[in-house]
């Protein structure tokens, strides 16, 4: 198994994080090393190499009745020491630090020639010995090593560890910042599958993240939706169809004692009742797709629908202009058959429906207007709803299925469209069907 699939993606991103940052130290230590410290311990190590020689010869040109003032003053003065013999338990160091190696190596350039070096432990302090010629002799030259001063590899380790933890600290506490949106998403997401409301996510923080998170809240919003929407048609076609089916069971019983025409076109009839709610209940569960657009010129699409509808004739009047546009011709002529189907059976008998279109704003709007009783203004939004009847007594004879218009808005809605209702001044209900061109393509 993959390291990667061990882990989370904060722990990688974390990872991740403090690899690039330890390698940036790294390559910035090297750089600053190479460019900045080693030239200055280069001239640090020259000029005191060039202050051991000088006091070397110094010393063994100085009366020596007088060396011993002269040794105290340089210990004061530059913590160097002068012996005339090698100290005594000096060995020859196996690694020196990287100053003590340049300063040797500065000596040996200013004298031509190689210098041998020791290092002697004295109480608590480690001390470095050259050896220098001076007046005919050798003489050895100490110092310290506190004398030194800076440690740049010690800087070095301290530096980069340090630099490490910070980076492990902000690549743990940056890659939470990132990931806790992705963790709430996923719970939330967890939460949705079980059938259970997630609560919404916040749109907030970095602009995909936010957007992610709109679109699950969309989503859900959705989801929501439709298990209501399932919830209302479960209800409702279990309770609509009660009815027929129990008429149905005393046809039956009726038909054995004593069969009838009427008895039979009885039953006829609530089959058909059955399978034209079946028939709406399959349309509005699975939905709608976008249809492809065709040329449709509107004036001959009206007269179509009213000859097509049954109780039409001489009830309808159409007001319209000559207009030809793209647009879903089946889906038109679906929502505008309802509607009007919906004006003559609610439109007062006998008085006129009026089909009325024309075009404003480069939008195309195609009116159904009756005389009928209305709708109640509180209740204008409701009856989109499924199953929803102004209709008290829930008979499909009278108040129909109830699906009618919410097939209407969900059609309309799946091509772009929008379907309204409002009352008329003087009585009578107004429903309006609205197609902006640019969409629909006008092209007359």
């Amino acid at each position: 198994m993959k390291l990667s699939s061990r882990l989370s993606l904060t722990q990688q991103n974390a990872l991740l994080l403090v690899a690039f940052l330890i390698a940036f130290e790294l390559v910035t230590a090297a750089a600053t090393a190479y460019f900045l410290m080693l030239p200055m311990a280069r001239r640090s190590a020259a000029d005191l190499a060039g202050l051991m020689t000088l006091s070397a010869q110094t010393w063994s040109e100085l009366p020596p009745v007088t060396r011993p003032a002269f040794e105290i003053e340089l210990a004061r003065a530059h913590d160097l020491a002068l012996r005339e013999e090698p100290p005594e338990g000096a060995e020859v160091p196996t690694w020196r630090e990287p100053y003590l190696k340049i300063l040797v190596e500065a000596l040996s350039a200013r004298l031509g020639e190689p210098v041998a070096s020791s290092h002697e432990l004295v109480g608590d302090k480690e001390w470095l010995w050259v050896s220098l010629p001076a007046g005919g002799g050798r003489l050895s030259v100490g110092l310290p090593h506190s004398r030194i001063g800076p440690r740049p590899i010690l800087a070095l380790l301290v530096s980069l560890a340090g630099g490490a933890l910070l980076a492990l600290l902000a690549a743990w506490w940056l890659a939470r910042r990132t990931t806790r949106p992705l963790q709430r998403l996923q719970q939330a997401a967890t939460s949705l599958g079980r059938g259970q409301t997630p609560e919404r996510l916040p749109e907030a923080g970095p602009r995909e993240i936010a957007a992610l998170s709109r679109r699950f809240n969309e989503m859900a919003k959705q989801v929501e939706d439709l298990l209501a929407a399932r919830t209302v048609l479960l209800a409702g076609v279990s309770h609509d169809l009660r009815t027929p089916l129990a008429r149905l069971r005393l046809a039956v019983e009726m038909l054995v004692r004593k069969p009838g025409p009427e008895l039979a076109a009885q039953v006829e009839g609530d089959i058909e009742a059955m399978d034209r709610l079946i028939g709406d209940v399959l349309t509005l569960a699975r939905g709608f797709g976008h249809e492809a657009s065709q040329p449709v010129a509107l004036a001959d699409l009206l007269a179509d629908l009213v000859r097509a509808t049954p109780g039409a004739a001489g009830r309808v009047q159409i007001e319209t202009t000559d207009i030809t546009f793209e647009v879903p011709a089946g889906a038109l002529r679906r929502i505008l058959a309802n509607l009007l189907e919906n004006a003559l059976r609610y439109g007062g008998g006998d008085q006129p429906v009026t089909l009325r279109a024309g075009v404003a704003g480069g939008v195309c709007r195609i009116g159904v207007l009756d005389r009928g009783p209305g709708i109640p203004p509180a209740e204008l939004e409701a009856v989109f709803r499924p199953f929803y009847r102004l209709e008290a007594s829930r008979s499909v004879s009278t108040g129909g299925s109830g699906l009618g218009l919410a097939i209407v808005r969900q059609l309309a809605a799946a091509q772009g469209w929008q379907v309204t209702l409002q009352a008329r001044t003087g009585g009578g209900l107004a429903a309006w069907l609205e197609l902006p061109l640019q969409q629909a393509g006008q092209t007359g």
